[in-house]
C-alpha cells in the first residue's frame, strides 16, 4: 500500500470541517465533504450524465426568474461537517466571481443526477442532509435506458423531512419554486437514431 500524501491527512483529531475544502488545492476536482470525511469523485463521468447536466443548466437559466441564478458544480456549506456538491442549484444569491460555497438559506432548488458511484448518497444521505439544511427543493435524476427520470421532492416544514411531490417522465412542469417547463425527451440525444 502507498502512503496517503500528506494533503490527506485531516488538520485535527475531529476530522475535516467545511472551511477546509478550501484550502485544499490539491484535492481533486470535484470534492465533497460528508460527515466530515472527503468524499472524491474517482470514476470518469458518463457522457450521458455530463450532456444532461449541461442541457438541464441551459433549460434553467431561461426560466429561472430575474432573482435567481444557475449554479453548476458548486458546494453548499450545510454544516460545519458536511459541504457536499450538487450537479445543479438555484440560488438567491448574488454572483461574486471568488465564491467558492453557498449555504443553505440561499438555495431554493438542488439538483442530483444519478450515477452509479454516487447513487447511495443521492438517494439517501443527500436527500435527507438537504432536507435537515431547509433547502426548499430537491430533484433526483435518474437514467432509465438513457431517459432522464425526474424525482422531485419538497419540504414538508412541520416535520422537516422531504416529502416526493413527483415523479416526471418527458416533461416537468411545476410552479415551485418557480414556473417551470422543462422537455426531458429533449435533454439527451435519442440513444436510437
Amino acid at each position: 500500500m502507498t502512503a496517503l500524501p500528506d494533503w490527506m491527512r485531516p488538520p485535527r483529531a475531529e476530522g475535516w470541517f467545511a472551511e477546509d475544502l478550501d484550502r485544499l488545492p490539491e484535492a481533486p476536482r470535484h470534492t465533497e465533504l460528508i460527515d466530515g470525511a472527503l468524499v472524491f469523485m474517482m470514476f470518469p463521468q458518463r457522457w450521458w450524465h455530463g450532456h444532461l447536466v449541461t442541457m438541464l443548466t441551459v433549460a434553467l437559466m431561461e426560466q429561472v426568474p430575474t432573482r435567481a441564478r444557475v449554479g453548476r458544480e458548486m458546494t453548499i456549506k450545510l454544516d460545519q461537517r458536511n459541504r457536499p456538491e450538487p450537479d445543479l442549484l438555484v440560488t438567491t444569491a448574488d454572483f461574486d466571481s471568488d465564491r467558492t460555497w453557498f449555504a443553505p438559506d440561499e438555495v431554493q432548488l438542488v439538483i442530483e443526477v444519478v450515477s452509479p458511484e454516487s447513487a447511495h448518497r443521492d438517494r439517501t444521505v443527500k436527500l435527507r442532509k438537504y432536507a435537515e439544511a431547509g433547502i426548499p427543493h430537491y430533484w433526483c435524476i435518474e437514467d432509465e435506458d438513457g431517459v432522464p427520470v425526474v424525482h422531485v421532492y419538497e419540504r414538508d416544514e412541520p416535520t422537516g423531512v422531504y416529502a416526493p411531490a413527483g415523479i416526471f417522465r418527458d416533461s416537468l412542469q411545476r410552479t415551485v419554486p418557480f414556473k417551470l417547463d422543462i422537455d426531458l425527451s429533449r435533454l439527451v440525444p435519442n440513444q436510437n437514431s
